[in-house]
Parts: structure tokens; sequence; C-alpha cells
């Protein structure tokens, strides 16, 4: 019995540097994956993230829901479209994703961390100009403008509403935009989370997937790279060693690492209280961590 009091112990004064480290800081993490999809995960997500808030790290989350907005819209008849990974958005698959990603989604979210006795608030672009876009430009191989319709970019994050609410709640961010003329727009989720941790500069960026991390050969499980620069990334993605699902997360890697965020992790989501391992114990094999291409860290 004494020796299972022992390890407990040991567990949490394991995490006392990291508390102290990391206390009071900003982390941005992308929700996504079967810890979005999966009852048991979403519930140890949600005791994550609590824990983390009690500890004084201040945790902001950005979520899609591209699974449950295909589903809507076969079950309403309209046509599922994806161009390049991104799906293509007409006004009334628009509807459907605000619907979807907004009015049940975010919700859901905010209700399950609300319960594990984390105040959190739902947002989208709408709320308080928190997400300002423009129109997504994207070339095909010929370089014609392939046109996606309602499909956006982040082109300016509103600060100064997210830390007013990150001092005594937990953000929820559904990964919807605002025009300039007032029309919603549909953005890439890992981009929306790479545009607020840069407007941020958070000290962390961490992607939940259902992969192990990044691989020095996609072909290959066993070839996962613990630690690599935002240099080995670009390295990556121009040589086209890299699936195309990865290449949104990695480029928003580069945006939140060129703004200024210290470290960006992509940890397997499949694995129970993945992100306080990441954060808060000296286990370094849940994934990837990528650093600036200045310094190589420890923490």
């Amino acid at each position: 019995m004494r020796e299972v009091y022992k390890k407990r112990v040991e567990t949490l004064l394991e995490s006392l540097p990291y508390i102290r480290m990391f206390r009071g800081s900003t982390m941005v993490i992308k929700y996504g994956g079967a810890a979005m999809s999966k009852a048991d995960l979403k519930e140890e997500f949600a005791t994550d993230i609590a824990l983390l808030r009690y500890v004084g790290i201040k945790p902001i989350i950005v979520h899609g829901g591209g699974d449950e907005i295909s589903s809507y819209m076969t079950r309403l008849d309209l046509p599922v479209k994806f161009v390049e990974g991104l799906r293509v958005t007409d006004q009334a698959t628009m509807e459907v994703a605000k619907m979807v990603l907004v009015g049940k989604v975010n919700k859901e979210i905010v209700s399950l961390i609300n319960s594990k006795g984390a105040p959190a608030v739902g947002l989208c672009g709408d709320d308080g100009l928190l997400l300002k876009a423009e129109k997504l430009i994207r070339r095909g191989p010929d370089g014609a403008v392939v046109d996606l319709g309602l499909v956006g970019e982040v082109s300016e994050v509103n600060i100064g509403l997210l830390s007013l609410l990150e001092a005594d709640y937990v953000p929820v961010v559904a990964s919807v935009g605002a025009g300039s003329a007032g029309e919603s727009y549909n953005i890439n989720a890992d981009t929306v989370a790479g545009a607020l941790a840069a407007a941020l500069r958070a000290e962390k960026i961490i992607f939940l997937t259902d992969v192990s991390g990044l691989m020095q050969d996609v072909d290959d499980s066993s070839s996962i790279i613990s630690e690599c620069t935002s240099n080995d990334v670009l390295e990556l993605i121009e040589s086209g060693g890299v699936s195309k699902g990865m290449i949104p997360k990695l480029e928003a890697v580069l945006t939140s690492l060129g703004g200024g965020v210290s470290a960006a992790h992509i940890i397997d989501g499949r694995i129970a209280h993945s992100v306080l391992l990441e954060i808060m114990t000296d286990d370094a094999g849940l994934g990837t961590k990528i650093i600036p291409s200045q310094h190589r860290s420890e923490g």
C-alpha cells in the first residue's frame, strides 16, 4: 500500500516544475478527431482542461466538426464536395456548417467543460468580430483560381476580446469567420488555431490528432519524429513527404511559430488524458514537438 501512495506522490511531484513553468501562460488547443467523437475521450479531455485552469494555465479551445457537417448535409440531401481537402461551401452549406459548428458542437464542448467545474464560453468569428475573415483564393495546378465558395482565411483576430475572456473563462472557438459585409466564412479549424496562437503569442499550440505524430515516412508508422524545427517542417511539406491531411496542421504550426509561439505539439488524441500527459509530465512519446528553427528547447 505504501508503494501505491509513493507512486501517486511521485506523479504529483513530477508535475510541479511544469505547473511552475506554465502558470499564467496561454495555450491554444486544436480539438478534433477521436478525442472529439468518443464519449470516454471527450470526458477525459474536458477533465484535462478543467485541471489546467485550476493550476493557472489559460487554455483556448478551437474546434471544427467536419464529420457532423457532412452527416447533416447527407440527411438534408445536400451535395458534399471537397477540393484538396477543403469543403466547397455555397450558401446552403454555410448555413448547415454554422448551425452544426456554432449551435451544436460548440455548445456541447462548452457544456462538458462547464460540468467539470471550469467555466467555459462559446464563440465564433461573429462574436465581437473575434475572427475577421476574407475569401480564400486557391489556385489549381494550372494556375487557375478554384472557387471554393464561402471558404475563408483569417485576416484579423480580436485579441482584446480573448484576453478579456480568458482571465475568467475557457474560450471555446468554432471555426467560422466574419466577413466585412456581414457574411460568414467556413475556415479550416487548424488554420484558426494557428492564427489565434500567433496573435496571442501563446506559449504552446497543441493539435489533437488520430495519428501518433509527424512521421519521417508516411508509410512507416515507426518513423515518428519526436522533435524537429520549423525548417524541418517546411522541408517535409516542400518534398511532399507528408499526407494531405497533415498539411493544414503544419501550415498552422509554421504560422504560430512565426508569430512567436514557443512550441507546437502534434499529439495522439486517442490516448486518454493526452493533453495533461503532454504538458505536465516528462513523457516525450506522445507525438511530435516542433520549435522555431533559431533554437532547440528542453521544455
